[in-house]
């Protein structure tokens, strides 16, 4: 009979898989998080942001797997359908939500690369810029941006979109915005989807959006205040309004009840010019006379 051959595994992958199991097993939130044309420098910054906050891992796709196995968690086998891709793994104890709300908030502007694809029309403004007249006068020109100068800089006449969303930067659109300090991009961890190991949940899909959100509240609230008072809901809130709404009421019972009639409005009374005080004592007089001669 022939031995089947065993395949070795080293006591380093042993390790790896261990901890990334325990890992799984032990933390709140595990967080998978793109990091496609993240350079190597600045992902060394983003790690060291998240110092306290979370451990971030780049394990193989393989370990990672056989990780998600050995810690048996019911529900943790769907972050294999997320790996398709450059991806970080981020342990934390921090709420999936907050954790991707300070991922999104720290990231860093980037500049348009050529050939990157991009995310929505890049715009050069209308405006004054640092430009002097020269070699850019003609790159300018090549991209459809109207110029003129003014106290020898270079002024934008109108505003120009010289990339549309879903197209290729060109060398020449990457140039200029780069010359005007344009950084249309950002560069850092962007929130894939994230397991709750408490609650057994998976989030996918994750947008934050702070102004949208707290805009989104007021809202609510507002209509939610406004149904509870109709139905006679009584809380801390509400009392107030029912009881100012229970008094407009009543004032307007009594009327009805003894016929009071309703105020009138009030109009401004419209202050009188000399001339016309002069005039208006004219035909005072006229009057007068009139009245006295029949």
């Amino acid at each position: 009979m022939k031995k089947k051959n065993l395949k070795h595994v080293s006591e380093g992958k042993v390790k790896a898989v261990k901890e990334i199991s325990d890992l799984i097993k032990t933390k709140k939130t595990v967080l998978i998080a793109d990091i496609s044309s993240i350079p190597g420098s600045q992902f060394q910054q983003i790690g060291k942001k998240l110092r306290g906050k979370a451990l971030v891992k780049v394990p193989k796709k393989n370990l990672f797997f056989r990780a998600i196995d050995e810690s048996k968690k019911e529900g943790v086998e769907k972050l294999k359908e997320f790996f398709d891709k450059p991806v970080a793994i981020l342990f934390s104890d921090l709420d999936s939500y907050e954790l991707a709300g300070y991922l999104l908030k720290n990231k860093s502007p980037s500049k348009a690369k050529p050939g990157q694809i991009a995310t929505k029309d890049l715009e050069i403004p209308a405006g004054p810029t640092d430009l002097v007249p020269g070699p850019a006068i003609s790159e300018l020109g090549a991209l459809g941006i109207q110029i003129q100068i003014q106290g020898g800089k270079i002024e934008i006449k109108s505003p120009k979109i010289i990339t549309k969303e879903g197209e290729k930067i060109t060398e020449g659109a990457s140039a200029i915005l780069s010359k005007l300090g344009i950084m249309p991009f950002t560069i850092g961890f962007t929130p894939i989807c994230a397991y709750d190991s408490l609650k057994n949940i998976l989030y996918v899909d994750i947008k934050i959006n702070t102004d949208e959100a707290t805009e989104s509240l007021k809202n609510s609230y507002a209509r939610g205040l406004a149904l509870a008072v109709k139905l006679g809901y009584f809380t801390q809130e509400t009392t107030p309004l029912m009881i100012q709404k229970a008094a407009s009421h009543e004032r307007r019972l009594i009327k009805v009840i003894t016929g009071e009639p309703d105020e009138a409005p009030v109009l401004e009374e419209k202050k009188e010019t000399p001339q016309e005080k002069k005039e208006e004592k004219k035909v005072n007089a006229a009057e007068g006379l009139a009245s006295l001669f029949g």
